[in-house]
């Protein structure tokens, strides 16, 4: 017996679980420093992941720009960084200054209805009984609208200082952009290496683009259906309505949905009728369905390949993160990390979860394609 009692005394430790626990602990506590920058820096990140944003759009244009000869002479790069810096400058600037304008117009135009909004938003539960309509109108009587909305004004003005920080980092990246691949080869030491890297961030900004700019095209069409529906109906905020349905459409699911709430709140409070109210909820509802159902998946096709699951996700986690601005870059966020995770052989499962389909991209997808592919790979 005391044999057997020196021998399990003297018996080595688990050395695998003491490893494993020391692995978890130190991954909780590089998630929850992780997460606290992000929260702290939240401001100059959205800057910079709006500018990464703004100069994938137009690195491929600035290219394309580069190669074009005017006679004799080609377009210099630099020259070409330059004219879409000063454009983005300007669309950026233009851009800030008509949102700040709505939202003057908005909170001017809310005061005016903030009176009768508690009574026509209470009649809405008449219903209910007395005592229920009674009990909404002593709620919403002691809200202060105004005084939220004199909040979020001021928080408006922040708009132009990330403008102009977004342009500062834009102008670095254009600057840095004619050096990346030899930085990447040195960073490396490997040139297959290298440029494997490069042909993950080429299909990284390939998806966002294409993304985007299906994402314009149809929130432009959606934002100018229901300005057309806001006039139609003689709404006093028709021009705001339908920026904002065009600014929402960018949110994934949630942002269409505020948008034909808040359509058919102001038709309410404004109109006082409520079967009108319900006639324009239900075509401002079939125009968001119509487009974000049927004419955005048919033009995406199998570019975003994200699981709808893994979406809701992303946009929850970078809501509580960033608030607002992680709303509209969740789904880019999402893409690059889908994409990121594909091609690293430990985090492929994850880009597994986080495909529509649980297929991820492969290897193949980073090959270039075309009539000439086949050609320059044999090259």
């Amino acid at each position: 017996m005391p044999e057997n009692s020196n021998q399990k005394l003297t018996s080595p430790p688990p050395t695998s679980e003491l490893q494993r626990i020391r692995t978890i602990a130190q991954v909780i506590i590089a998630f929850a420093v992780v997460l606290f920058l992000l929260v702290q820096a939240r401001f100059l990140l959205i800057s910079l992941a709006t500018a990464i944003i703004l100069f994938s759009l137009t690195s491929d244009a600035i290219s394309s720009i580069a190669r074009v000869r005017v006679g004799p002479f080609r377009i210099p790069n630099w020259l070409a960084s330059v004219v879409a810096l000063l454009m983005i400058s300007m669309a950026l600037l233009s851009l800030s200054a008509i949102i700040l304008s709505q939202v003057n117009t908005v909170l001017s135009t809310t005061l005016a209805y903030t009176d009768r909004a508690p009574q026509a938003i209470a009649a809405m539960v008449a219903w209910l009984g007395p005592d229920a309509e009674q009990s909404v109108l002593n709620s919403l009587s002691t809200l202060d609208v105004a005084g939220y909305l004199r909040a979020l004004a001021g928080q408006a003005s922040n708009l132009m200082q990330g403008t102009v920080l977004v342009i500062l980092f834009v102008g670095f990246l254009f600057a840095e952009r004619i050096r990346f691949n030899t930085k990447l080869e040195n960073f490396f030491g490997d040139a297959e290496q290298a440029q494997k890297v490069s042909k993950i961030v080429g299909s990284i900004i390939h998806r966002v683009n294409y993304y985007l700019l299906v994402k314009t095209a149809v929130s432009a069409v959606t934002g100018g259906m229901v300005y057309g529906l806001a006039l139609f109906f003689g709404l006093d905020l028709a021009g705001p309505l339908g920026i904002l349905a065009f600014v929402l459409n960018y949110i994934p699911n949630v942002g269409s949905i505020v948008a034909t709430v808040l359509v058919a709140l102001v038709a309410y409070v404004q109109l006082a009728d409520g079967t009108l109210a319900l006639v324009i909820f239900a075509l401002v509802g079939g125009i968001q369905f119509m487009n974000g159902n049927v004419i955005d998946p048919m033009l995406m096709g199998r570019a975003l390949r994200l699981s709808s699951f893994g979406i809701i996700i992303s946009l929850a986690f970078w809501a509580a993160v960033w608030g607002i601005p992680g709303m509209f870059l969740s789904v880019p966020i999402m893409v690059a990390l889908m994409i990121v995770c594909s091609h690293v052989p430990g985090l492929r499962r994850v880009a597994i979860l986080l495909s529509r389909e649980g297929l991820p991209e492969t290897a193949q997808d980073l090959e270039p394609r075309g009539p000439g592919a086949r050609d320059k790979n044999a090259a």
